[in-house]
C-alpha cells in the first residue's frame, strides 16, 4: 500500500483548487487533489506541504485532516491522506500538471477525478455538509487579552485557518497595537511566525486598507530585504492592492525598480511576478513611460509562462491597451 498525501486547497472564496495531471502518467488527463507519496522519516503534514510547493510554489495553513481513502487500482494500492488547506496564493505555478482550476463547492463533483480522489470529493462534501470543520479551533479569547507579546506569537504561530486569522485580523483593526505586533512578526526571522502573520496581515488590509498607509513606504524600503518568501508575497499583495499615490515619488522608483527586476528574475516565485505585474501596471498610470518597459517585460515572461502567469500577463497587457 503507498501512502499518498493530498490537498483539499480552500481560497478566501471557499473555492477548491483541482488539477489535471498530463498524458504520460497513470491517469492520464484525470483531475484530482494536488498532493504526492510520503517519503521516508517524513510525517505526513511534512509530506503535503513540501508537494504543495514542488508541485504548485504555493504557501498553505493545514486546517484539518480527513480520513485516509483506500483504494485498489489493480496496478497498485494507495492509501489518501486528504488535508483541508487554506491559502491566500492566487495562481498555483504548475511543475507536474497541465491544469488548475478553482471550483466552487457546490460544483466539486464535476471534474473528471481519478477514482480514489472521487472520493475524498465525496467524504468533503459530507463533511462541511454536517459543519465539523474547524469551528472548534476557534479563539475564544477576548481581544483586550492579545496584546501581550507571547499569547499573541503562539495564538499566529498555531493559526489553523482563515476563521482565526479573520478573528485576529477583527482584533488587530480594533487595536492597533495588535497591528504593530503582526507587522513586526511579519518580518521576523522565524519562516512559521512571518507567514501567519503577514496572511493575517493581509486579512487586516483587505477589510481596512487605510490601516497600512502610513507604513507603505517602510515596506518599500525593505522589500529588497525580506528573505522570506511568504511574507514577500504578502507585502507585495498588499501593495497591489493599495493606492501608491500614498507613497512619495522616491519609493514608487524603488518599488518600481523591485517590481522589475522580480518580473525578469528567473527565480521570482510566480506569485511575486504576478503582483510585481500588477504594482507596476498602477504605477504605469503615474508614470505612462513605465508602459513600454512593462510591456516588453511581461511579453517576454509570457513565452515561457505558465498558464496562470500567461494569463495574468494577457489581463495587464489588455489593460495597458485599452
Amino acid at each position: 500500500m503507498i501512502s499518498v498525501t493530498c490537498a483539499i486547497i480552500r481560497n478566501e472564496e471557499d473555492e477548491v483548487l483541482v488539477v489535471q495531471r498530463g498524458e504520460a502518467t497513470d491517469h492520464p488527463f484525470k483531475w484530482e487533489f494536488p498532493g504526492g507519496k510520503l517519503a521516508p522519516d517524513e510525517t505526513e503534514e511534512e509530506c503535503i506541504i513540501r508537494e504543495v510547493e514542488e508541485e504548485l510554489s504555493m504557501e498553505i495553513v493545514i486546517c484539518g485532516k480527513m480520513a485516509n481513502v483506500d483504494y485498489d487500482y489493480g496496478h497498485k494500492q494507495i492509501s489518501l491522506i486528504p488535508f483541508i488547506c487554506d491559502t491566500l496564493d492566487e495562481m498555483p505555478f504548475l511543475t507536474e500538471h497541465i491544469d488548475y482550476r478553482w471550483v466552487e463547492e457546490k460544483d466539486l463533483m464535476t471534474p473528471d477525478f481519478s477514482q480514489a480522489d472521487v472520493f475524498v470529493a465525496k467524504n468533503y462534501l459530507e463533511r462541511t455538509k454536517t459543519d465539523i470543520l474547524n469551528d472548534s479551533h476557534i479563539i475564544e479569547q477576548p481581544a483586550d487579552k492579545l496584546t501581550d507579546n507571547a499569547d499573541l506569537q503562539t495564538i499566529v504561530n498555531n493559526m489553523m485557518g482563515m476563521k482565526e486569522a479573520e478573528w485576529v485580523a477583527a482584533s488587530a483593526i480594533d487595536n492597533p497595537a495588535i497591528f504593530l505586533k503582526l507587522f513586526e512578526y511579519s518580518l521576523s526571522t522565524d519562516k512559521r511566525l512571518a507567514f501567519r502573520a503577514s496572511w493575517t496581515l493581509t486579512k487586516v488590509c483587505d477589510r481596512f486598507p487605510e490601516i497600512i498607509y502610513p507604513y507603505l513606504e517602510q515596506i518599500v524600503e525593505n522589500l529588497s530585504k525580506i528573505n522570506n518568501e511568504s511574507s514577500l508575497r504578502s507585502f507585495l499583495r498588499i501593495i497591489s492592492l493599495s493606492e501608491l499615490e500614498k507613497i512619495s515619488s522616491r519609493k514608487q522608483g524603488l518599488l518600481a525598480d523591485f517590481c522589475f527586476s522580480a518580473l525578469n528574475s528567473g527565480f521570482s516565485a510566480i506569485a511575486v511576478k504576478a503582483y510585481s505585474m500588477e504594482i507596476l501596471y498602477k504605477l504605469s498610470l503615474v508614470y505612462p513611460e513605465l508602459a513600454n518597459e512593462l510591456s516588453t517585460s511581461i511579453g517576454i515572461l509570457m513565452e515561457d509562462g505558465s498558464a496562470g502567469i500567461t494569463s495574468r500577463g494577457r489581463a495587464i497587457l489588455k489593460k495597458l491597451a485599452d
